[in-house]
């Protein structure tokens, strides 16, 4: 790639950068810091954002608004356990969002596959890319999920610190970022791998990512919501408290290619 073309990427992070960080900071507090670390700092504020208002929003509604609808009283984790989560998750949050920082850097310097516009390359061609990206993804998620389990030291050091959450009534929107910081980046690491192999445009990466943190507070309030073939609550539950089973992110077809899935309406069926 050019340098001229590059300079779109650089454009579109300083657009996003003033509109993040001159909203809610002084300008001299950031306007000082070099282009990285004003990129980190507004992914680590918008990261830090998205994750309250997404967990406090679900848990309004689940918990609340809607009492004993979808999750029963006896199964509302307590409000120690969700500090404990948000705690766990803010610790990370610094960690976690240097991956898109160093993302967007690699995407700067031309490193990667990524293009700027969709007209760059045509609405067929980008939903094709798209189409690949999330199947990479996917795969590459679902076989890191499942060697955090498998792999003994990867468990007890990194992975362990997210299965202390293995009840119904442990579990909440806010467990979905709570992981030793580098079990989380490992786990996101296919976003960024999927760049070097595949065309992708780079708005739609940085929105993928931080659609992480909205999806994982969903697939932690237990509620399963039955839409085939996603890997919702109903799913992910059984993962917390079998540890064996459903280590797909968005969808159940690789845990059915490699015989890790277990169905929550089969389980419900053998309980009645």
């Amino acid at each position: 790639m050019d340098e001229e073309y590059l300079r779109l990427f650089v454009q579109e992070t300083s657009f996003h950068n003033d509109i993040v960080l001159a909203s809610l900071l002084p300008e001299r507090w950031w306007a000082p810091l070099p282009h990285f670390f004003r990129g980190w700092l507004r992914n680590y504020i918008g990261g830090t954002l998205l994750y309250f208002i997404s967990g406090f929003l679900w848990c309004l509604y689940i918990y609340h608004l809607s009492r004993n609808v979808y999750v029963p009283k006896d199964a509302i984790p307590s409000n120690k356990a969700m500090l404990l989560q948000i705690y766990v998750a803010m610790k990370a949050m610094p960690w976690y969002t240097l991956l898109p920082t160093l993302s967007e850097h690699m995407i700067e310097n031309g490193r990667t596959k990524c293009f700027s516009r969709i007209s760059d390359v045509g609405w067929l061609p980008y939903l094709l890319y798209l189409s690949a990206y999330l199947v990479f993804v996917e795969f590459g998620i679902y076989w890191m999920h499942r060697e955090l389990h498998d792999i003994k030291p990867l468990y007890k050091y990194l992975h362990a610190t997210h299965h202390i959450y293995n009840k119904q009534n442990t579990l909440s929107p806010f467990a979905g970022l709570a992981f030793h910081p580098l079990d989380g980046i490992l786990q996101a690491v296919p976003h960024v791998v999927a760049l070097f192999l595949l065309p992708m445009h780079f708005t739609t990466h940085i929105a993928l990512l931080f659609m992480e943190a909205v999806w994982t507070a969903n697939i932690h309030d237990c509620i399963h919501g039955k839409i085939w073939p996603v890997m919702g609550a109903g799913y992910h539950t059984i993962h917390h408290t079998t540890y064996r089973h459903n280590y797909g992110h968005y969808t159940i077809w690789m845990d059915w290619m490699f015989n890790t899935l277990r169905d929550p309406e089969e389980d419900e069926a053998k309980k009645s």
